[in-house]
């Protein structure tokens, strides 16, 4: 074939020696242009959202647009402060893998060369107001505007037990990189928007997946909290697992998590259902045993599924929004006593025991179908924010049983929210003295008596003003 293109006639050796030259010519071709194509691709990841808004270079990191949140003359005045002496500061990582997502940034945190001793001085020195929140670890709070910094001197792990850690300054910042949990949270950033990036995080964000830095075992070692947090980047980022040694390490040691702070483990949890994709990370954990450790008694994923679609997607009220402790509710199988138990293991505030305790034993049970009067008696009684939880979970419970809805019953439920979402807090219209001016002695039968009006008055929906309420006192008194 190859005489024949070439169209000439050549004895046997010659023939044999032009097609192996131009066999050897072809090889180099092709050999010379699959480098230069694994050249232009080494410059840019493999997979690139448009989410992601980050300039690439032929260097690992990039640049990044200026944001408003980086140039406020508060972060200005800080970073001067922490640069004046020589040494250099830069953004690092929640607010850098956010900025990058798109998503707000609400906590920005800063890392620097210099030691909190330093970094103690410096902040003073320019007037800014310092929090020693974490010295022996490296981290002070600075306050300047109103508004929060944490700056962490850069640092590398001696010693750690899974809960502390012996830690030692350092002024490299790939070796703080490296000490890290995940590659999308060990990026930092400069104050003009360049973006260091040891490994390889912009990739993994990019590509949505989880990727712990280094080995996974040793990082989980070094702090158990790391396998909590493993599962809160799924929920709140949407990220999927890459590495299914990692995902398995980590079921492996959920037993770790015992070892931990109730304080740690609330924290992460709570994360964890404000967030957006929590369903699906909440069932991984429950599947794979995770939950076991922290919360055996979440197992009600089916009404917590349903629940979080009727709050994102099947209404729209400006009253109804995500719950933490509601979604918590709608897990958990459990009653007042056993909510207590939870509030207390995971040290919750006295208000968020409370209210889990409400909605895990209501007093109230809602219905699509209830009477004006008891939905007005249940307001009255608990207030519209407690009804409306308490409609949230009923709503899902009976999407379990029915899935599809007739419309009557869905704009019934439509219609209890509607109702609690617009009522104005209303007193009842008596007081004590109102039963004392009836000539009733000081003592339990005031009380008594006032009662039984009460209990009368929302039987009729609080409709009843206080001419008729007095009526009512006296009928009762005679």
């Amino acid at each position: 074939m190859l005489e024949a293109l070439l169209d000439i006639e050549l004895d046997t050796t010659t023939n044999r020696w032009v097609i192996t030259l131009i066999g050897v010519i072809l090889f180099m071709f092709l050999v010379a242009r699959r480098n230069s194509i694994r050249k232009s691709t080494a410059k840019k990841p493999a997979t690139v959202q448009d989410d992601i808004i980050v300039d690439w270079g032929a260097d690992p990191g990039g640049q990044v647009v200026v944001q408003p949140w980086m140039e406020t003359p508060e972060v200005k005045t800080v970073f001067a402060a922490l640069t004046s002496g020589g040494k250099e500061a830069r953004f690092i990582g929640g607010c850098v893998r956010d900025t990058l997502m798109k998503r707000t940034v609400s906590d920005i945190d800063i890392a620097t060369q210099e030691r909190p001793e330093r970094v103690i001085e410096l902040l003073e020195d320019a007037g800014i107001t310092v929090i020693p929140t974490g010295l022996k670890h490296g981290t002070v709070t600075a306050v300047i505007g109103g508004q929060s910094y944490e700056i962490t001197s850069l640092r590398k792990d001696i010693e750690t037990d899974g809960r502390h850690a012996v830690v030692e300054f350092t002024d490299d910042w790939r070796t703080d990189a490296g000490r890290r949990d995940f590659t999308f949270n060990t990026m930092s950033a400069t104050p003009g928007g360049m973006i260091y990036d040891y490994y390889n995080g912009i990739q993994d964000l990019a590509a949505r997946v989880i990727r712990f830095v280094g080995h996974v075992q040793q990082r989980i070692d070094e702090d158990h909290l790391r396998i909590l947090r493993y599962f809160r980047f799924i929920a709140v980022l949407g990220m999927r697992v890459a590495n299914k040694h990692e995902f398995q390490t980590c079921i492996n040691n959920a037993h770790l998590l015992t070892e931990l702070s109730a304080e740690r483990i609330r924290s992460e949890l709570f994360k964890i259902f404000e967030s957006a994709n929590q369903f699906d990370a909440l069932k991984l954990m429950i599947d794979h045993g995770i939950m076991q450790h922290i919360l055996p008694e979440a197992e009600k994923t089916e009404r917590l599924k349903r629940l979080m679609w009727i709050e994102t997607s099947a209404i729209k009220f400006d009253s109804v929004a995500p719950d933490k402790i509601r979604r918590l509710a709608a897990v958990i199988d459990t009653d007042a006593a056993g909510a207590e138990a939870i509030a207390r293991r995971l040290m919750f505030s006295r208000a968020d025991r409370e209210h889990l305790k409400h909605l895990a034993e209501p007093q109230w049970q809602a219905a699509w179908d209830v009477d004006e009067a008891s939905l007005r008696a249940a307001l009255f009684r608990l207030g519209a924010a407690e009804v409306i939880d308490l409609v949230l979970l009923a709503w899902a419970e009976h999407l379990i049983v029915t899935p599809r809805l007739l419309g009557d019953e869905k704009d019934g439920w439509q219609n209890v929210i509607r109702i609690a979402d617009a009522w104005l807090p209303i007193e009842f219209p008596l007081r004590g003295r109102d039963v004392l001016e009836l000539g009733v002695g000081e003592g339990p039968e005031v009380s008594l008596l006032l009662g039984a009006v009460e209990d009368w008055w929302l039987i009729g929906g609080c409709h009843a003003g206080r001419d008729d309420c007095l009526e009512e006192l006296r009928r009762r008194h005679a």
